[in-house]
């Protein structure tokens, strides 16, 4: 479970920062910073665990929980699929992780990253491999960017419904892949990402109907 050592330690402004949606076919990539100004109630604490971890209703929960929380200074920041495309995906996580923190009510004196390398935050930074399960600031900002993340796919997919991104926010299922097949591509797909650049090269060569860009 996730603790408050490494915050704690440091004595400063820690915001610990985390990403979603890197291995999607569509959609952007979101991330979140999540700052406690006056550590962690021991109540909120129980309800933060890596967002992977926990069910979609415990994480709307801790959600609305972090929201409601005094003191927690939360942002979040997105790279869309335009930008995945023009930079790469791990530049466009790090773009969304700088967004994010910039969005901070304050700057943080040092943040903590999930992962194992980290952009340019204009303060200094620490990779804790594994963040979301050590550390509950890199806990909670991993909660609040799955939860925005996939509200977001939600509302997209009462408009393009056939990729079911209500159930798979975007990521290669079954169902998705098949629907790419039979459909086309949409604005919001990747097209640079496995299937989606295979359709995407076929529809340039051959024009076969089947690889038409959804609308």
């Amino acid at each position: 479970m996730p603790d408050y050592t490494r915050e704690a330690q440091h004595g400063g402004r820690v915001a610990g920062v985390d990403e979603v949606g890197r291995g999607p076919l569509a959609g952007p990539v979101v991330a979140a910073a999540v700052l406690f100004g006056a550590g962690v109630p021991r109540k909120l604490a129980a309800q933060l665990d890596d967002s992977k971890k926990l069910t979609a209703a415990a994480r709307e929960r801790a959600y609305v929980a972090l929201h409601a929380a005094r003191g927690v200074q939360i942002a979040v920041g997105a790279a869309s699929v335009a930008e995945i495309a023009r930079i790469n995906i791990l530049q466009a996580a790090f773009l969304a992780m700088q967004r994010a923190v910039l969005r901070l009510p304050v700057r943080p004196d040092l943040v903590l990253v999930d992962g194992n390398a980290a952009p340019d935050f204009g303060c200094p930074a620490q990779c804790v491999v594994g963040g979301d399960g050590e550390s509950l600031s890199i806990a909670a900002a991993s909660i609040v960017a799955k939860v925005v993340r996939d509200r977001l796919m939600l509302r997209l997919a009462r408009r393009w419904p056939a990729y079911g991104w209500d159930s798979n926010a975007g990521y290669g299922t079954v169902h998705h892949r098949d629907a790419l097949c039979r459909t086309g591509i949409s604005p919001h797909h990747r097209g640079g990402f496995g299937l989606v650049r295979q359709l995407t090269l076929e529809l340039v060569s051959d024009g076969d109907p089947l690889m038409r860009v959804a609308s």
